[in-house]
């Protein structure tokens, strides 16, 4: 028996030192070490011994198998380290290669349209602030000298979720709401940015959704010409320094006096064609001086202050700017459309 461990030893290690792959090496251990393998048939026999062979043969047995096993787990490393120099050098990069092409992204005309408007007025010492899309029947009407009943809610006839709560028609809600929370005691210069909604047919120039700026400027001694002089820096930075404004009265409910403000056609420089349908000018916004009433329900003194509000859109902006004939163009995600303004 004992000379049959020290053979089965001998053939073990050699054919340890003979496998190629890991399949191969498995396999000899089973061989050998497994539960019907060759050194577990010789121990079978150990009954046969006597009491004196049986602690030598005993400690044999153990020694050829902590040999045997050495030596495969050696092999087997040995092995598993060249598959995974294999694999790698299967699977290695070229990192000297160039890459693959990243397309970039732009932001959308009305997003640059809107920075540059609020970067404009930001310049001029305004603030920007936003508001709830979700309004309140009192902010969007009644605190802006809208009361219920009054006819002028007709034009902004708007997508209602209760009897009180409505989705915005216009921003100027984040200016009575601004107003309310400054008590009446400080100065106000702001810009308010965002979607409105409005019920409306959907055409060339109508949105029942669309993009809105309105700013407003409360302080004491804040007269007409202050209104003027903004909105004419403003179109001259935004339309060219060669544009020219005009003020015509109009009717706000929530500004008195009211006026609506035009600007020069481009293709003409104010001759008149198709554009500015022979007038030679284009409107472009609604403004007016603050309503004593707003300011009065906001907790402002009309006696002490005085304001002026203005509000534009900055998709018909953006047309008059670029050239675009309709508004659902900015709505429709046609990237071959988008891509143009990119780098405007």
């Amino acid at each position: 028996m004992k000379e049959q461990l020290q053979t089965l030893e001998k053939e073990a290690i050699e054919k340890v030192n003979g496998t190629t792959n890991l399949k191969e090496i498995q396999e000899v251990q089973v061989t050998y070490l497994g539960r019907k393998g060759s050194i577990t048939e010789v121990l079978r026999g150990m009954g046969k011994l006597s009491k004196e062979e049986r602690p030598v043969i005993g400690e044999l047995a153990n020694k050829v198998r902590t040999t045997i096993q050495s030596a495969i787990d050696k092999k087997k490393e040995k092995l598993e380290q060249e598959e995974l120099e294999k694999q790698l050098l299967k699977e290695t990069i070229d990192v000297t290669l160039p890459g693959r092409p990243v397309n970039f992204g732009g932001k959308h005309i009305l997003t640059s349209i809107i920075e540059e408007i609020e970067d404009l007025f930001i310049g001029l010492g305004y603030e920007v602030r936003e508001g709830p899309e979700v309004e309140t029947d009192y902010f969007n009407f009644e605190a802006l000298n809208l009361p219920k009943g009054h006819p002028a809610r007709d034009m902004q006839d708007s997508f209602y979720i209760t009897n009180e709560l409505l989705l915005r028609t216009h921003t100027s809600p984040v200016q009575a709401r601004t107003m309310r929370t400054l008590d009446g005691n400080e100065p106000i210069r702001m810009i308010c940015p965002g979607k409105v909604y409005r019920r409306d047919n959907d055409d060339a120039t109508h949105s029942h959704q669309f993009t809105q700026i309105e700013g407003l400027y409360v302080d004491r001694n804040v007269r007409m010409s202050d209104l003027k002089g903004t909105l004419n820096l403003f179109a001259k930075k935004l339309f060219g320094e060669d544009r020219e404004i005009r003020f015509r009265p109009s009717f706000f409910p929530f500004t008195e006096p009211s006026v609506e403000m035009d600007i020069s056609c481009k293709v003409c420089s104010g001759k008149g064609c198709s554009v500015c349908k022979q007038t030679g000018w284009i409107e472009i916004l609604g403004s007016g001086m603050v309503h004593p009433k707003v300011l009065e329900m906001a907790g402002y003194d009309p006696e002490v202050y005085t304001g002026f509000a203005f509000g534009m859109g900055p998709d018909r902006i953006a047309m008059l700017k670029y050239g675009i004939d309709d508004i659902r163009r900015f709505y429709t995600d046609d990237v071959r459309f988008l891509k143009q303004f990119h780098e405007a």
